[in-house]
């Protein structure tokens, strides 16, 4: 069972801002939540185990080291010998290079004959070079190709997931802004209803309102008194929501106090559609699209038959031993190795996966980039009507307020009653609302573009 303490060594609770912060921006949140965020931080572990496994893939081509050695204790022969060799792959070309040592001591049986050398040791030299199959490519090559794939998709991955975690951090601000924007509307409604309340009753009390015209507005002070509270309740909400993504320096998450928040929408320019797309999510698709191909390149390496050339230069030192002088001087060897397997169905049947896979692949590529390009319009058609929409709300949002002050004087003269000016203040609140709907409808348009297109930099990347 984990303990309060431990739980809260795990996940820190969030903290409200220091006193002294000042109005919290866009950029300072975008900013704190590229640094801080523990779903960006962990797509950067993942990248990190990716280059872990790019470096065993090399291992591959390690150099090798191998030793043996025996001798005959007991029977009529009585010879010892010991054999040291270190190889190396060649990376570019299927095979190996290699050298040696070896010595021995004592006699051999003549089907051992090979373990003579002179008696201080023979030193070789060699090479063996693949000449059809493993030539261009083989399963260590490609172990690298796929682990270079592998890292290049954890960055694309990484990418993705910040460009996910600072759209989200984008709405989040912009939720909270907006939220106290809505908030400041109806606490405009509110003191409207409150200094007419006022005034009500001072008419009451001298006798020119009746009273239930003080009950009627009473009412509409308690519904607005109501939408007052349940817009305080949605900006609480929302600073919650974006402690996730503003933290401190520790990682902490922080609660904007109310005095931070800024008087208006972030002002952002408009966002052109780009001609170009480097999105991560295609950049992910092409990179398995690159790496099948890369796996058939295998697949047909396996198809062909293995020849092998094998070069050897071997010299025995010192004075001659027991196996004679045969042993003396240099002695040069080549040799070839030709294998193949008669009815290749193996190969064949990885060959036809393969295909399909990569076709597979080219469809889903194509399909993505197409989605994109179609999401990529779509938001392009949203942000060609935004301003003209916006143009047309704070047109319709001025008139709704001249209405609604036309009604009030026209109360105050007794001209109108109290339900139409309630209407008329309403209807100036749902249209500033409806404004700033439109307006924050265009940013987040603006951020849907950056996101959908992979312009990081747009979103603090």
């Amino acid at each position: 069972m984990i303990s309060p303490g431990k739980a809260q060594d795990v996940a820190a609770l969030p903290a409200l801002a220091p006193t002294d912060a000042g109005v919290l921006s866009l950029d300072d949140v975008l900013a704190t939540s590229a640094k801080q965020s523990p779903q960006i931080l962990e797509a950067l572990a993942r990248a990190r185990s990716a280059d872990g496994r790019r470096l065993s893939a090399e291992g591959a081509f390690d150099t090798l080291f191998s030793a043996e050695g025996g001798s005959r204790v007991l029977g009529y022969y009585n010879g010892t010998y010991a054999d040291a060799k270190v190889a190396r792959p060649i990376e570019n070309w299927g095979g190996q290079i290699y050298g040696g040592y070896r010595v021995s001591s004592g006699s051999f049986p003549i089907y051992e004959d090979k373990n003579y050398t002179n008696q201080l040791g023979e030193i070789r030299a060699g090479a063996v070079f693949s000449l059809l199959r493993d030539r261009m490519i083989d399963e260590r090559r490609f172990g690298r190709v796929s682990a270079d794939a592998d890292r290049a998709v954890a960055d694309a991955e990484r990418q993705m997931v910040a460009i996910g975690v600072q759209r989200r951090a984008f709405d989040a601000y912009l939720n909270w802004v907006a939220a106290g924007q809505r908030l400041g509307i109806y606490r405009h409604l509110l003191d409207l209803a409150q200094e007419r309340q006022r005034g009500l009753q001072r008419s009451f009390e001298a006798g020119l309102r009746p009273r239930i015209i003080l009950v009627e507005n009473d009412q509409t002070l308690l519904r607005r008194q109501a939408m007052v509270v349940q817009s305080e309740q949605a900006v609480a909400n929302a600073a919650n929501t974006l402690s996730l993504y503003w933290r401190d320096a520790d990682g902490r998450p922080l609660i904007p106090r109310k005095e931070q928040m800024p008087v208006s929408l972030p002002a952002l320019p408009m966002a052109n559609v780009p001609q170009v797309v480097t999105r991560p999510d295609l950049i992910v698709a092409q990179l398995r699209e690159r790496l099948v191909r890369d796996r058939l390149s295998l697949d047909r390496n396996a198809l062909l038959p293995r020849l092998e050339l094998q070069m050897e230069v071997a010299r025995d030192i010192g004075d001659v031993g027991l196996g004679g002088v045969s042993r003396s001087g240099n002695d040069v060897r080549f040799g070839l190795r030709f294998s193949v397997p008669l009815e290749q169905r193996a190969a064949r049947g990885k060959l036809m996966q393969t295909q399909a896979e990569l076709d597979a692949n080219r469809r889903r590529t194509q399909w993505l980039d197409e989605q994109i390009r179609a999401e990529i319009d779509g938001i392009g058609i949203t942000l060609s009507a935004a301003d003209r929409l916006i143009a047309l709300s704070e047109d319709e949002t001025q008139r709704a307020q001249e209405m609604a002050t036309a009604e009030r004087r026209r109360f105050t003269m007794g001209a109108s009653d109290l339900f139409l000016v309630n209407s008329r203040e309403e209807a100036a609140a749902s249209v500033s609302l409806t404004l700033l709907d439109q307006r924050l409808r265009r940013i987040a348009a603006n951020a849907d573009l950056a996101a959908s297109s992979g312009n990081a930099a747009a979103l603090g990347l």
